[in-house]
């Protein structure tokens, strides 16, 4: 048996259980544990310019490849407050992410140390799971105990606290007969899928709705394969775009009060069944209950059981992980069309087709300033299919989910339920890591760009390249728009007369400026016809400089997005489209 630093069996463990990328920063109370990464060497480490950041892009390197888990390393006190954002952001979205901080000795612990702090408490709402180890000899069933909880039923983060005497501490561990401990996801059986389908055949408008758990799941393949087998429509969540190919005949759009299409909401609105797999109906998804549930009957599958009937009661549930449940569902589905026991949909289908090539927004503006739209038009022609988005919250990335297209799954990587501004330069970072062959396409308002902007340097300083999209109006535009029911434009301008920067024309901050003092490269739009251009330049600065690549759009002040209280009653604010040429880069071409 070796004996070792408490530490040295963590790492060991790491890299055991396949987490070998952290992101974080060192400091006194956690510098043992960076002596034990250096020591064994099969831990990669970005170094961070915030913890926050950190976590975001531990999140998003999780988040771009299955079986990812990514680590997120901190010093005690403030740097553990620094992860409760990248926490509650990942625990919301069910993401397994580990953190883990250093702390105080376990003797001055009730003695307020110097940044001494009870992390595991503040910590344990926005967790699967926080512990402070007191006993060296916990260490590693601590860890073991971590990895099992995040991979175990509903994904989620985990937060290890070690005391630095803990750390330092010699213990009797042997890694070569380590296991990680097995992970069990409730199924579902044959009689559950049975009955739901039976559910399903009986209804004339049948949808399936396809959700975040999907992706968690690996399971969009299965996703794709039992919606060919019964011919039924799909509406992807926001959390799970891409699980449908948007130009598969069967993808019927979104659906929802701000990201969402027309089409999609028109769609479920004339549906009679919905099946809901790996969603958690989300209130920007669904609006009221009773408008969204009106007239049809629902069935929910989650992993999670006090999911079930959390949000609105279904007619019928079934507990099991998303890829489980497929794989019944695809075997029972083969069988029925076999002995001819499914319903033709091809009338449905067609009629939902229909919707989706009439039901159009319009994207083709030519008007200085820039209008939003086409930013997303010109986004369209330059990026294809194995483009990774990454968004966070705002009106960039509501219209983005709008006029968008998203071919695979893990291929929109969206910040849902929590939204935090600032999480879409770290979390690019984390996917660009994860998947450094992609090209990798970051979009933010210029407020969600500033919040953590200093992270660009560590896009520099590791040669991580990426381009961001930066669509700027000087605005808190969706705070903004969201004040309009209150008859204010209150304390959400970013305006401002930069006297270094006379340039950007009132529009305050020099984002090329900064961009550029942090070491990456910067080009700046301010009429359509330079959008594309200046999107294609930035693929070559990326390849060229292995660098983030900010291109900064400079959008009309003011633009309401199109959104409302219901989904039956989203107020469109722009003039449709009523010809192709009103949205050339539309999947579906208008009839």
């Amino acid at each position: 048996m070796a004996r070792m630093r408490a530490v040295d069996a963590a790492v060991l463990i790491l890299e055991k259980e396949g987490s070998t990328q952290a992101f974080g920063l060192p400091g006194a109370a956690i510098n043992p544990f960076y002596s034990a990464m250096r020591k064994h060497g099969g831990i990669k480490h970005v170094l961070a310019r915030h913890v926050e950041a950190a976590s975001h892009m531990a999140e998003g390197y999780t988040r771009a490849t299955a079986g990812n888990i990514g680590v997120c390393i901190g010093t005690s006190g403030p740097a553990g407050t620094d992860m409760i954002t990248g926490l509650y952001s990942a625990s919301a979205d069910s993401i397994p992410i580990l953190c883990i901080t250093g702390q105080a000795p376990v003797a001055k612990l009730h003695k307020e140390d110097f940044q001494a702090v009870d992390i595991a408490s503040i910590a344990k709402p926005v967790a699967k799971w926080a512990v402070t180890v007191m006993e060296a000899a916990q260490v590693p069933g601590t860890f073991q105990k971590a990895f099992w909880l995040m991979r175990e039923g509903r994904p989620g983060p985990v937060l290890v606290d070690l005391p630095v005497d803990v750390q330092l501490a010699e213990i009797d561990f042997d890694i070569d007969t380590y296991e990680p401990l097995p992970v069990t996801r409730p199924a579902a059986s044959r009689a559950q899928v049975a009955r739901a389908l039976e559910m399903l055949n009986a209804a004339e408008r049948p949808l399936i709705v396809s959700g975040g758990g999907v992706i968690n799941a690996d399971a969009s393949a299965l996703l794709v394969e039992f919606a060919e087998l019964v011919g039924v429509p799909v509406v992807p969540t926001l959390m799970g775009w891409g699980t449908i190919p948007d130009d598969h005949p069967l993808a019927a759009g979104m659906v929802g009060l701000q990201t969402a299409h027309r089409y999609g909401n028109a769609t479920l609105l004339a549906s009679d069944f919905v099946l809901g797999i790996g969603n958690r109906w989300a209130n920007r998804h669904t609006g009221s209950l009773p408008t969204y549930t009106e007239g049809r009957k629902f069935v929910h599958v989650d992993i999670e059981p006090t999911q079930i009937g959390r949000v609105l009661a279904p007619d019928y549930s079934i507990v099991s992980d998303a890829a489980a449940a497929l794989a019944v569902f695809v075997e029972v589905a083969r069988e029925w069309a076999a002995d001819g026991r499914l319903v033709d949909r091809s009338a449905w289908v067609a009629e939902c087709a229909g919707r989706r090539t009439a039901l159009q927004r319009k994207t083709h503006f030519d008007n200085v300033p820039i209008k939003p739209q086409r930013v997303y038009e010109e986004m369209n022609r330059a990026f294809g299919p194995e483009t990774r988005y990454v968004s966070t919250i705002g009106l960039s990335q509501i219209q983005a989910a709008q006029m968008l297209h998203v071919y695979k799954p893990r291929h929109w990587i969206n910040a849902g339920q929590a939204g935090p501004l600032g999480w879409t330069v770290p979390a690019t970072l984390g996917v660009a890591v994860a998947d450094p062959d992609s090209t990798v396409v970051a979009l933010s308002g210029d407020y969600d760009f500033q919040f953590l902007i200093e992270e660009l340097a560590v896009g520099a300083q590791f040669q991580i390249p990426y381009i961001h999209v930066v669509v700027n109006n000087s605005y808190l535009g969706l705070i903004r728009q969201a004040q309009r029911g209150l008859e204010m434009d209150y304390c959400v301008q970013l305006s401002f007369d930069n006297i270094n920067s006379p340039e950007v024309g009132g529009y305050g901050v020099d984002h090329l400026k900064v961009a550029e003092g942090l070491g990456c490269k910067a080009l700046r739009v301010t009429a359509p016809d330079e959008i594309l251009p200046a999107l294609e330049q930035a693929k070559k600065l990326m390849v060229e400089f292995r660098v983030p690549v900010v291109v900064e759009v400079i959008l009309e002040r003011v633009t309401n997005v199109a959104m409302g209280t219901e989904i039956d009653g989203v107020v469109e604010f722009e003039e449709l489209a009523t010809e192709p040429g009103d949205a050339p880069t539309a999947i579906a071409a208008l009839s």
